[in-house]
């Protein structure tokens, strides 16, 4: 019945069987034509536009089911795509996330613009005080202006990152706790939303990556990888946003154990798709165990991923009720910890590219015993390759941050300095 299934993806004609005329939801590609023409082409067909992608040349919009062989037919349209569902990555649990290697060498990832594209994120007092470190925000879902997160998986994703321990005294902190906050709420109280809409959050990521310095992008998100990456609409977004000097990270997925189980758009090969493993049990990083649910590769395109691990278990964070902590498991919580990475490796060294922040953290990691589509690179190691980037970090002539640091980080370091300082003082005065 349907001839143009090459133009038209099997998802959308599956819609289309089961309409009862209502508009469907679609991501029209265009090739050698502008989005105001496919803006023209959509309205005259008594379709409603939703999103102007020209990041990726395309249009998000609704269109009537009649409408779907019609612009099929254009010759200057390259894919319909369905205009599907992303969520949030997580599960469910309870432990925390502490000190690195760099924070204790003065890098904390300062003045680094890092956007969280997630459900939004509530100002907490770990991002706000004493300085608002929650640099931007924009609305998607409910077109707010104010930063706000009505599902708190965004705010968890952003303590991961940058929340500086405040009210915890230094407990509860994060990877790059200097770090910028931007929030890109794309997904909504229930951790869902389209693709287009995290689409559009993407392309203006980029568009105020300058004004923002954003360097870092962290998408704890996806949705189920149906075709090559180079046809997918969520995966040609990160990769001009790559192209455009912005680091990706986006997470692997929970679908584990089972293979080829990577989301989109982890699966892209130009940005870095982080799984999670459990290091709560490790008593070093070798030790540590792959989680259950982390997904596997290969992918559509027999690529191998994911790309790195980091620790997903059991990780505390940010809450959005009041200035609280709470904890949750995923490939959710594995991925802005590397996404902290990157900002730490940008303010060692700004004149990095994604290409090289992507094979410094690969290059160093360590091998957990599994294979490449279930471990990647193995375990991300700050502490490893925090000595190859140019200029390499220097200890601080000041005082690391006041406050209790939490009693493990991700590579159980640093511990020892308590017992210098014993012994200094016994020495001194007994």
């Amino acid at each position: 019945m349907f001839s143009y299934s090459n133009i038209v993806e099997d998802l959308v004609i599956e819609n289309l069987l089961k309409s009862n005329g209502e508009h469907i939801p679609v991501i029209i590609s265009g090739d050698d034509c502008e989005c105001d023409d496919l803006e023209k082409y959509v309205e005259n067909l008594g379709g409603t536009i939703k999103h102007k992608l020209h990041l990726i040349n395309a249009v998000a919009a609704y269109i009537p089911p009649v409408g779907v062989r019609s612009v099929s037919r254009e010759k200057y349209v390259s894919k319909i795509h369905y205009d599907d569902m992303a969520f949030k990555l997580m599960d469910i649990a309870s432990v925390t996330v502490a000190s690195d290697y760099a924070n204790e060498h003065g890098l904390t990832g300062k003045d680094i613009g890092v956007a969280v594209v997630d459900t939004g994120v509530y100002p907490h007092a770990d991002l706000t005080t004493p300085n608002n470190r929650i640099v931007g925000f924009v609305d998607f879902v409910d077109k707010k202006t104010s930063p706000y997160d009505d599902d708190g998986h965004g705010t968890h994703v952003a303590g991961i990152v940058a929340g500086n321990g405040f009210s915890s005294n230094g407990k509860y902190m994060g990877i790059a706790p200097d770090a910028n906050i931007v929030g890109v709420k794309v997904l909504n109280k229930d951790g869902g939303g389209s693709i287009s809409d995290v689409i559009a959050g993407v392309q203006w990521v980029v568009e105020n990556k300058d004004r923002y310095n954003i360097k870092v992008m962290t998408l704890s998100l996806g949705t189920k990888a149906k075709t090559s990456y180079r046809e997918d609409p969520l995966c040609k977004a990160v990769d001009r946003a790559s192209n455009h000097g912005i680091t990706v990270v986006a997470a692997a997925g929970n679908s584990g154990p089972e293979k080829s189980t990577i989301n989109s758009p982890a699966i892209s090969p130009n940005i870095i798709a982080v799984g999670a493993c459990d290091d709560r049990s490790a008593a070093k990083p070798s030790d540590c165990t792959i989680a259950n649910f982390s997904s596997r590769g290969p992918t559509p395109d027999n690529i191998n991923k994911p790309d790195i691990l980091a620790p997903g278990v059991n990780i505390n964070s940010l809450s959005n009720k009041d200035n609280s902590y709470h904890s949750l498991s995923g490939t959710s919580m594995a991925t802005p910890i590397a996404a902290g990475c990157a900002a730490l490796l940008y303010e060692n060294n700004p004149n990095l590219t994604p290409t090289q922040i992507k094979r410094t953290m690969m290059g160093h990691g360590v091998g957990l015993g599994y294979d490449p589509d279930v471990q990647g690179a193995g375990l991300l190691d700050i502490k490893k390759m925090m000595g190859t980037t140019n200029p390499s970090p220097q200890p601080p002539n000041r005082s690391p941050k006041e406050g209790s640091r939490g009693s493990r980080g991700i590579f159980s370091i640093f511990d020892g300095w308590f017992f210098v300082i014993l012994i200094v003082f016994l020495v001194l005065f007994l």
